[in-house]
């Protein structure tokens, strides 16, 4: 008799047990799905502020002189925006992009002679468009303006055959398009050049722009060691090491993980991730401009901050970072980001303008508008995109 109250009383309890952990998962899948539904109507207004106030995405820009709208500034926008569309099938999204690039003839700014990355960083829109809706006039004059890059030193680098990232935000403008296009053509030619290109920006100029100690790049030859802020830190500028571990991630995208190149990189990311959780700043969740120096330009700044809940989203998604470790720091980053920068209208603060360094554009605030806010608001779209990948796994 009492053995069998035993079976009866664990069965009960058994069910108890059960029931909870259904009630428990039915109440995490719900919250998570609330929050991606938060980060996608905040995505969606942030774009939208955008795509209202540039309505006609053929104008030049007007900031101190006239620029085409081609220009990396409008460029990292529109791979903001391009990330935005693989999780809002918005045709409004194409629609805008396909007049932007039909207007600049699916050409690098400047022509197809050019081999600045920051003329070259449109094309990966370009090759975006390519995979969504094929085309081969999306890529023909991207492929022609790498050949011609391909053969054609840099006279300001000595001569340097693959001397042309000077300066780290070029790692980002260029190098994915480089793999984009190994990926479309099949030719190892292009991923080999980029590779040789990133090392030789990482360990041959000024001794190496990439500090692996630290784990973090300085910006370019003028800020290597013994270069320092003046509170005797050494100089790691938030949003140029942001530019490099995007690039790291969207290089990898187009690789497949047994790839030699792909470990090569990952290996970078991983060590560039560890060095980054440590800057982030706890009281907001944000980073500074400055990333190891608090006394010197020791702000809150958003685009660095996207770039890097961009990659290390990624990177948990893809199994290379802890979620124990790495989840907690993107959730600070999104509910800094959503609390301290985005405004009612869609409108981003605490965005650093165009420089080189921490001191450019200070100082920052909630309300000061940028030189330029496209790129701010691309890489606002990529850190969230990335971000709403995530809490959706967790449905």
């Amino acid at each position: 008799m009492q053995s069998n109250q035993r079976t009866n009383n664990y069965k009960a309890m058994k069910k108890i047990i059960l029931t909870l952990m259904v009630f428990l998962a039915t109440m995490t899948a719900t919250a998570q799905e609330g929050k991606g539904n938060e980060v996608m109507s905040t995505l969606r207004l942030v774009n939208d502020y955008f795509m209202a106030k540039y309505a006609d995405p053929t104008l030049p820009t007007n900031v101190n002189r006239i620029r085409p709208s081609s220009l990396w500034t409008r460029a990292v926008y529109y791979e903001g925006l391009m990330a935005l569309y693989e999780i809002d099938a918005n045709p409004q999204y194409t629609d805008y992009t396909d007049r932007w690039a039909s207007f600049h003839q699916w050409t690098p700014r400047n022509g197809v002679k050019t081999n600045d990355a920051d003329d070259q960083c449109c094309g990966q829109t370009y090759v975006d468009r390519y995979f969504q809706s094929g085309g081969e006039e999306k890529i023909a004059k991207v492929i022609e303006n790498l050949d011609n890059q391909m053969q054609t030193p840099n006279p300001k680098a000595e001569n340097e055959l693959y001397g042309w990232w000077t300066w780290i935000d070029a790692i980002q403008m260029a190098m994915p398009l480089y793999m984009q296009i190994y990926k479309v053509t099949g030719d190892r030619k292009y991923a080999d050049h980029a590779m040789k290109m990133y090392r030789w920006s990482r360990n041959t100029l000024a001794g190496g722009l990439f500090n692996e100690k630290e784990g973090l790049w300085w910006r370019d030859k003028d800020y290597v060691a013994p270069y320092q802020t003046p509170d005797g830190n050494n100089c790691y500028w938030s949003r140029g090491n942001g530019w490099v571990y995007a690039a790291l991630v969207r290089c990898m995208n187009q690789l497949s993980p047994k790839d030699k190149f792909y470990k090569e990189l990952k290996k970078d990311f991983l060590t560039m991730s560890a060095a980054l959780k440590a800057c982030q700043r706890q009281e907001d969740g944000l980073w500074n401009p400055s990333l190891v120096s608090y006394a010197d330009y020791g702000g809150k700044e958003m685009s660095g901050t996207a770039l890097f809940l961009y990659g290390m989203a990624w990177g948990i998604r893809m199994g290379f970072l802890k979620a124990a470790e790495y989840k907690p720091v993107c959730d600070r980053a999104w509910e800094g980001l959503v609390r301290d920068c985005v405004h009612p209208d869609g409108f981003l603060g605490w965005a650093q303008g165009t420089g080189k360094d921490p001191s450019a554009g200070q100082p920052l605030s909630y309300t000061k508008v940028p030189d330029f806010e496209d790129y701010g608001t691309g890489c606002f779209l990529l850190g969230g995109t990335e971000y709403y990948k995530l809490v959706k796994i967790e449905d």
